[in-house]
């Protein structure tokens, strides 16, 4: 029994989506429709419970294409995603107070605005005396084949790349403390490629728009302006994107390593982590094979779920989040949402809710708790258990998790 509402719309592609009992904005709707009637589509577009209106395409969407990728699909936050590791620690390790923990966490991991000084020490620089850091190490992997696109795209070398290494950003960025089911302690991040693949990203999207420039008034919204395969720009920019989510994932990683010691300095008990773990992008394009045929899948706000793979699906700040398995469901391309997902703005939430609103829905967990984070508060974003009700047949549940602690950037 399919679980999906499917559309068909006069000269578009269909659109599967995954949606019920979940609310669904009529411009989302209408950006769907722009999408699917772009003429390189593969089979279908699935929709994840979570969409809402995005730049050019809407956020929790699966695009598949053959011979061409839309820069704006994938967006500027290329490779954002989420990490999260068990650790053998339990809840009754954890202190009464948890102010100083989230203190120490402030202090290890750069968030808001940019660290305004570091220098790359260099790959020859570390020995037992004097070991490279977790963000030197992880730049000595990315650092040549950025030279090599720099090259190509010299406007990249004046951004945040090596600076922004093993940092949170802002927005809806976050580090989080949970428990599971059995009280076990959890970390759990979410970030990507920071400045640096914002950099990337908007210039690939003027390019498309500068390519098309006869052509972008054909098109349904010129943010889905596309690069064909084939193409200098097209090449340069698969391998810049790729280069963008190498680096996310290793973004993630550093932050963990660096959010597992400053929880040692709090937490003197011993303990293992990594027990579970997951680092899983959820706005990138990759290759995949899909009804027989090798394709382009972009998932913008969505997070592959093949058959037997874990994968995070967060809840809003003060809601639970789930560590989830992928039932490798083919008509989703094997996908499934990549959170709650919005439903307003977040000028609109600043406008309807109050700090005290956001006090109270924040109870038991120890966060910011100011004006500057009402934008994030839960009632802002869908009601994570019908999300996950709505996708039953792409995931199943592993561990429910429920922070204790965040950090919002």
């Amino acid at each position: 029994m399919k679980n999906y509402e499917q559309l068909d719309i006069a000269g578009a592609s269909p659109i599967k989506m995954w949606t019920a009992g979940v609310p669904v904005e009529t411009e989302a709707k209408q950006q769907l429709a722009n999408t699917a009637k772009m003429p390189f589509i593969y089979k279908h577009i699935a929709v994840m419970p979570d969409v809402h209106l995005g730049k050019g395409s809407t956020i929790g969407s699966v695009i598949p294409t053959l011979g061409a990728i839309i820069p704006a699909a994938v967006g500027v936050d290329i490779g954002c995603g989420m990490m999260a590791a068990k650790t053998t620690l339990n809840a009754r390790d954890l202190p009464d107070n948890l102010g100083p923990l989230r203190s120490a966490i402030e202090k290890a991991i750069p968030h808001g605005m940019t660290p305004k000084t570091r220098s790359y020490r260099g790959r020859d620089t570390g020995s037992w005396e004097n070991p490279p850091t977790p963000v030197d190490a992880a730049w000595a992997q990315l650092k040549d084949e950025f030279d090599v696109i720099c090259q190509k795209t010299p406007r990249l070398r004046n951004t945040n790349n090596y600076k922004h290494l093993g940092t949170l950003g802002s927005g809806n960025h976050f580090v989080e403390v949970c428990l599971d089911e059995e009280g076990s302690v959890w970390f759990m991040l979410h970030s990507g490629s920071r400045g640096v693949g914002n950099a990337i990203g908007t210039h690939f999207i003027e390019l498309a728009q500068q390519d098309m420039r006869t052509h972008i008034a054909n098109l349904p919204d010129k943010d889905l302006a596309y690069l064909e395969e084939g193409t200098k720009h097209y090449d340069d920019y698969v391998e810049a994107v790729g280069w963008a989510q190498k680096f996310a994932r290793m973004n993630r990683e550093v932050m963990m390593q660096n959010l597992i010691a400053s929880v040692r300095t709090v937490i003197k008990k011993p303990f293992e982590t990594h027990v579970e773990a997951v680092n899983c992008h959820h706005n990138y394009v990759q290759k995949e094979r899909h009804f027989g045929k090798d394709v382009l899948i972009t998932r913008k706000g969505a997070v592959s779920a093949r058959e037997g793979e874990l994968g995070i699906i967060p809840g809003s700040m003060g809601a639970k989040s789930f560590i989830v398995r992928g039932k490798g469901n083919p008509e989703s391309f094997n996908s499934c949402s990549h959170g709650a997902g919005r439903t307003m703005s977040r000028n609109e939430a600043k406008r309807r809710y109050t700090l005290a609103d956001q006090v109270k829905a924040t109870e038991g967990v120890e966060c910011r708790k100011d004006a500057a984070v009402i934008d994030e508060i839960p009632m802002a974003y869908k009601d994570i258990d019908a999300v996950m009700q709505a996708q039953s047949d792409l995931v199943e549940v592993v561990h429910t998790l429920k922070q204790v602690v965040c950090v919002k950037g």
